[in-house]
């Protein structure tokens, strides 16, 4: 559903500041509503989306958890979920793009372009609605955890801390999904996406000590955003991890805070920079 022009008066040429605030909010909350309206719309798809992730717990630990080695003979469950939980902010970025690409190449980012709205509310509204999907989906796959006998053992405000950073994480490859999707030529080149999705996240310690890895090929993985996002909620949760000896393992806390600013001062301009330029 696309809202109507009538939908989103244009305010007076002449606004104070707070006038401009409250017409820019006003605008992102209605396109917010357009992407939730399409949950209603394919809810078969949603559920997909928040489900997808269980079935990886289920498979991963179920089938294979007694095959593998947990650091310090603990819970494999509980090794699990910190990894898992990291991998699904990284599942958020197919669909981020595939939505985006879709928008771009059937002219609705074009005609939201030409209406009477805030010129950063297409894609703050993209940002708030997906922001919301990976709430609820981490909530589906945090439930599932806990129903499987995961735990954390640090306390309320650690256990936050490490939800925070995993949002953070899905914010920061959001608009990495951002951009990617207003580069793409069509839907089709969604698929390049989902191919690169896998190797990025099984290139990380989330289910493999990367010291069982070539050298060259375990350093990669220690670098790996997502090692370090999985590294740092496991240290929060106090749940086994791999404990390795790297400075990239002893600062995980801090690169799972800093390789996400990066990406963000990063792929944001340029998403903000495509996003002007199209059609033009």
């Amino acid at each position: 559903m696309i809202p109507q022009s009538h939908e989103l008066p244009s305010a007076p040429v002449n606004r104070s500041l707070g006038a401009r605030f409250r017409y820019a909010v006003s605008d992102v909350w209605v396109l917010t509503l357009r992407e939730l309206q399409h949950w209603r719309g394919q809810p078969g798809l949603i559920m997909i989306n928040w489900l997808f992730p269980v079935l990886m717990v289920l498979m991963f630990g179920l089938l294979f958890g007694g095959a593998l080695r947990v650091p310090d003979n603990g819970s494999y469950f509980e090794f699990l979920m910190p990894g898992m939980y990291a991998m699904a902010m990284l599942f958020g970025v197919e669909s981020t793009v595939m939505a985006v690409t879709a928008d771009a190449s059937k002219g609705v980012t074009d005609r939201f372009r030409s209406m009477p709205m805030n010129a950063s509310a297409v894609l703050l509204g993209r940002c708030t609605a997906d922001m919301l999907n990976s709430v609820v989906g981490l909530t589906v796959l945090v439930a599932t955890g806990l129903l499987l006998g995961w735990r954390w053992h640090d306390g309320l405000a650690n256990a936050v801390t490490a939800f925070a950073l995993l949002l953070l994480l899905r914010f920061a490859l959001l608009w990495v999904g951002v951009y990617i999707g207003l580069k793409a030529s069509s839907p089709h080149a969604v698929s390049a996406v989902q191919l690169l999705v896998w190797p990025v996240g099984f290139l990380s310690n989330v289910f493999v000590d990367p010291s069982t890895m070539p050298a060259w090929l375990g350093a990669v993985a220690e670098w790996n955003p997502l090692s370090a996002s999985a590294t740092a909620a496991r240290e929060l949760f106090l749940n086994p991890g791999w404990q390795g000896s790297s400075w990239m393992s002893q600062h995980a806390v801090l690169l799972s805070i800093a390789w996400p600013l990066l990406l963000i001062a990063v792929f944001l301009p340029l998403s903000v920079r495509c996003y002007r330029r199209l059609s033009r």
